[in-house]
């Protein structure tokens, strides 16, 4: 499983011109689920997430968590963090189907519910307008292979 964890100061997803999402300070999650992820692989993410250090304390270091700043969390399916560029026209082989994707989706976002943080989304497999005011711009990408 793959996150790309935006800070944001704002964030919105909108789907046929209506907002469906909107956070201020936190983060923009893009959440890839690749065939084989598991349960595990999302709760361990979910964690991973939550608990990230990456907000400015009073002496300007990347010190703070989400929790400490008050932050909510914006996450929008992203199957595209699993293309295969081998060729110039990805593939998509390696991200997961909606049978598996769409569960272990809805479990990261119940586990960072479950930490207490205002989460938002978008749409699973609908096309989507994501906006974002990034703050930094501070960026990380999260794999559970490398965690």
């Amino acid at each position: 499983m793959k996150a790309v964890v935006t800070r944001v100061s704002s964030a919105s997803v909108t789907i046929g011109g209506s907002i469906k999402g909107e956070i201020g300070k936190g983060f923009l999650v893009l959440l890839g689920i690749k065939r084989e992820d598991t349960e595990a692989d999302a709760i361990k993410l979910a964690a991973k997430v939550c608990n990230l250090r990456v907000f400015a304390d009073a002496d300007g270091k990347m010190n703070l968590d989400l929790e400490s700043i008050g932050g909510s969390i914006l996450v929008i399916s992203q199957f595209t963090l699993y293309a295969d560029c081998k060729s110039r026209r990805p593939g998509f082989t390696g991200a997961a189907l909606p049978d598996v994707a769409i569960p272990l989706y809805e479990l990261f976002i119940d586990k960072c519910k479950e930490q207490g943080f205002t989460v938002k989304t978008g749409e699973f497999g609908a096309m989507m307008d994501v906006a974002s005011v990034n703050d930094g711009p501070v960026t990380i990408l999260l794999d559970t292979e490398s965690m």
